[in-house]
């Protein structure tokens, strides 16, 4: 059977979503359970894909077989697949850098968080070693520093790239074009969740623009009670989550909103609810005759595996790439996946490059909206 390869940065929540999903889809075949945008992508079910490699800092995770480490705290998930086969694989020790915050340190739990006393590992040496052909970066927000060292890593080793997190790589212009030279495929940046805050009010604010409605301000306030949240507190470290998450709702806009008019972002760490994020949506607008209307949301879901099931579309299609020797951001995939593409298309359109880009078909008249819409974090 055909394999993809694949490595991830970080063993939290999301890590073990993902894990749980490929030994969940394993063990129930092909029923019909539903989860998967693609149950097959270039003839690659999630039966294909097999992890190789781990990477995480945290003293109680590293050195750990990774289907134990996805149950180590603090990951707070649900649960839905207990039984993972055993794969051999460790956790391997990954370097510190600004991969942590300083408060972190403190995490109101049994026992605070502490990097492993293990020397890092050769990050590119180990891509190589273990033959990955795809990194997913699930970092934490802010790590600036830590998920160029991978991205470096993934030039060196000519691994493609998934990074789901607000760090800009796949639409930074700089490094989008490091990708391409190096002859690597990137999909990026920062992780739509399948039906998840961001997209609601993305398909919301279109709805308002299509109905001729027209929105004069709206919020999206979260919470959550997972170590996202909490790291997100540092508030230096939230600045890329709200560029990443603002920009996705702007570029839906034919106008673009005064910054006082729309505010997006994490609002608060509630430690009760663990991996759920509960997500409110306000929006405020004029109809016909300018007669005022107010929309209010109120979203809850579980964070990670609503993230979880894009990602094994994501990796699947960076596998593509590698197939078709594509090189740089994959643009029409980075927009239906990503809330920081290079490229902001509406979702309806981004949806149909995504499929035309699956099975092949290049279309060169499809309509890019948005592209004046400043890049992330300009």
């Amino acid at each position: 059977m055909l394999k993809i390869r694949v490595a991830i940065v970080g063993i939290g929540n999301c890590a073990s979503s993902l894990i749980q999903g490929l030994e969940f889809y394993h063990h129930n075949g092909n029923r019909n359970l539903g989860g998967l945008m693609h149950p097959s992508i270039g003839g690659y079910g999630c039966d294909n894909i097999e992890v190789v490699a781990a990477f995480d800092i945290d003293r109680r995770k590293v050195g750990l077989p990774v289907e134990q480490a996805i149950f180590a705290k603090p990951n707070c998930t649900t649960v839905f697949q207990k039984l993972i086969r055993t794969s051999g694989l460790t956790v391997s020790m990954g370097p510190v850098l600004d991969g942590v915050a300083s408060h972190m340190l403190d995490y109101p739990d049994d026992e605070a968080f502490r990097p492993a006393d293990e020397e890092p590992v050769d990050v590119a040496g180990v891509l190589a070693e273990t033959r990955a052909e795809v990194l997913v970066c699930y970092l934490p927000v802010g790590s600036e520093q830590a998920v160029r060292h991978y991205a470096e890593a993934c030039l060196e080793a000519g691994v493609a790239m998934v990074n789901c997190v607000p760090v800009f790589i796949a639409s930074d212009p700089e490094w989008a074009q490091r990708f391409a030279e190096a002859g690597v495929p990137i999909v990026g940046d920062d992780i739509k969740s399948q039906v998840g805050a961001t997209i609601v009010h993305r398909m919301l604010t279109r709805l308002f623009g299509d109905r001729g409605v027209h929105l004069d301000r709206t919020y999206q306030l979260n919470t959550g009670g997972n170590t996202d949240f909490l790291n997100m507190l540092a508030h230096e470290r939230l600045k890329s989550k709200k560029i990443s998450k603002t920009e996705s709702v702007q570029s839906q806009l034919d106008e673009r909103l005064e910054s006082r008019n729309i505010h997006i972002g994490p609002s608060d760490y509630v430690a009760w609810q663990n991996d759920n994020k509960v997500c409110f949506i306000r929006m405020e607008g004029r109809g016909f005759g300018d007669v005022p209307m107010e929309l209010e949301l109120r979203l809850s879901v579980e964070d990670s595996p609503n993230s979880a099931g894009v990602v094994i579309d994501a990796i699947r299609c960076a596998k593509l790439g590698l197939e078709r020797g594509l090189a740089g951001p994959i643009e029409e995939v980075s927009a239906y996946y990503m809330k920081s593409p290079p490229v902001q298309l509406r979702d309806s359109i981004a949806r149909e490059r995504t499929e035309d880009f699956i099975h092949g078909i290049v279309d060169q008249s499809a309509q890019i909206l948005s592209s004046e819409a400043p890049a992330a974090g300009e």
